[in-house]
């Protein structure tokens, strides 16, 4: 059983590497202090890692830099998009689910809570309250304060949380 899930985290990270055309690299191109580059580079960690918490966060990182290339322009890596980090910790919580699914005694605060969020139909409210920028437009679908009423009787201490795995640079 551990085989197979490895094996379908693996799988995943392979597939979405050959579709953002990614390679290893040790090289972290900063602009402006902001990573830069036009491609998603993985660290060789990521591939031998058993951990399912960093295999979900992959899955994340690749999410959101796919959507970053699909919004284009000269440098991806600077692209923000709400819709793309909704996108992204929606693959979050699949992967992380999936993972959970197969080994019902995995545990990881964060993502078990953002998979409550997302079960009680407030990810994109979540996004929002946490993760805004100001180039975002505000949806005007968002249920702030039914969210807002909803974390107070279900969120305990809950801290926000990001990890990539992985950085943009250049192609040479």
């Amino acid at each position: 059983m551990g085989k197979r899930l490895l094996s379908n985290s693996m799988a995943l990270v392979c597939l979405s590497l050959l579709a953002l055309n990614t390679a290893c690299d040790t090289n972290v191109y900063l602009r402006d202090g902001l990573t830069d580059g036009d491609v998603y580079f993985l660290p060789a960690t990521a591939h031998l890692s058993t951990d399912p918490a960093l295999h979900s966060w992959v899955t994340y990182s690749l999410g959101e830099s796919t959507c970053k290339l699909g919004i284009g322009g000269d440098n991806p890596a600077r692209n923000s998009s709400f819709e793309c980090e909704v996108s992204a910790r929606h693959l979050l919580v699949q992967s992380w689910s999936q993972q959970v699914q197969d080994r019902p005694q995995l545990q990881d605060r964060y993502l078990d809570e953002l998979t409550q969020i997302e079960q009680a139909g407030f990810l994109r409210e979540y996004v929002w309250d946490n993760f805004r920028e100001r180039s975002w437009q505000r949806p005007d679908d968002l249920r702030s304060q039914e969210f807002r009423e909803w974390k107070l009787g279900n969120l305990d201490n809950h801290r926000p949380y990001t990890r990539r795995i992985g950085w943009w640079a250049y192609t040479d």
